[in-house]
């Protein structure tokens, strides 16, 4: 038996299939942004979707090989009250037809938790739910360290621990990323830019408790193109700023909550930088695949599945 997961962010229409043999396929797209802008308002991002959901379920449904035994969406950005985006109701719209024309069940998620289950699946990490650990999501729209554990109406507890104050560090790649005349989302092509530099940066990270301020990098990146610094230095200035703090947060983390198991998830984490020097400083810490970091509705088909099976499947 299959078990379908749809999720339609503000990035990305993706749609994702988990077969009992434990292969897990995915079609993902991501949304049209005209050039120079930094994202799409909510009635685009839902047009969007529209038109490229079809197009991705179709032949996911259509080779199949196994009949579909439940359908997930994510329908909210957050398990907390008043949590709400446009955009996830073209999905939702999608998951309540194909559950009825399957007669299977239908189950509603919130998309930070498919991120959570995306990044465990693929760091082969399933066996920490139901059990606490910390998480890192560093996306466009969240730069959040929470507190995860067991909870008895929901995939995972979480408790919002630590944050960054004022910008987000997808929103701090993307602005560096139109500086530098990069496509949007800037993310992988901030990384490859930084990687050219042979400059080292020591940045001192700004921190309140477990909170994180990341205003500065945009200015710092800034006055360094006023200066006519190589753009390769410009775009590992803004990933070194991110970097410290995501270590700063990591290690206050561990001292206030101890040596737990952290999981990082979100687009920012893809970055090669940011995942060879957090697990090269922190020990008993996991990435999720690139594939499975960015936006995706990989952890919406893998909390189906856990929901019908158990978290022991």
């Amino acid at each position: 038996m299959a078990y379908l997961g749809i999720d339609t962010s503000n990035y990305t229409t993706s749609a994702a299939l988990w077969l009992r043999s434990g292969e897990l396929l995915q079609q993902k797209k991501l949304l049209p942004v005209r050039e120079g802008a930094l994202g799409l308002r909510q009635s685009d991002a839902v047009f969007a979707h529209v038109k490229q959901l079809g197009a991705l379920l179709e032949p996911l449904l259509r080779d199949c090989p196994e009949p579909v035994a439940a359908v997930g969406v994510s329908t909210r950005p957050r398990d907390v009250e008043g949590s709400y985006m446009p955009c996830f109701l073209v999905g939702e719209l999608a998951a309540q037809a194909a559950a009825a024309a399957c007669r299977a069940p239908l189950h509603r998620f919130s998309h930070q938790a498919g991120h959570l289950a995306a990044a465990l699946y693929s760091a082969g990490r399933l066996d920490l739910v139901g059990r606490r650990f910390g998480a890192f999501h560093f996306s466009g729209g969240t730069s959040e360290c929470l507190l995860v554990g067991p909870d008895e109406a929901l995939p995972f507890g979480v408790e919002l621990v630590g944050r960054s104050l004022d910008l987000k560090a997808g929103q701090a790649v993307d602005r560096v990323g139109r500086m530098l005349g990069l496509p949007f989302p800037a993310g992988k092509y901030l990384d490859e830019l930084a990687g050219r530099s042979q400059r080292q940066f020591r940045v001192r990270p700004v921190l309140r408790g477990l909170d994180c301020s990341l205003s500065g990098v945009e200015n710092r990146c800034r006055q360094m193109l006023d200066r006519g610094e190589p753009a390769c230095d410009i775009a590992r200035l803004c990933m070194e700023s991110i970097l410290a703090a995501a270590d700063g947060m990591t290690a206050r983390f561990r001292e206030a909550y101890g040596p737990l198991p952290i999981v990082y998830a979100g687009g920012v984490m893809c970055n090669s930088l940011l995942r060879r020097e957090l697990a090269r400083r922190h020990r008993d810490c996991y990435f999720a695949n690139p594939a499975f970091s960015a936006d995706n509705a990989a952890g919406i088909a893998v909390l189906v599945r856990l929901a019908e099976e158990g978290a022991g499947c």
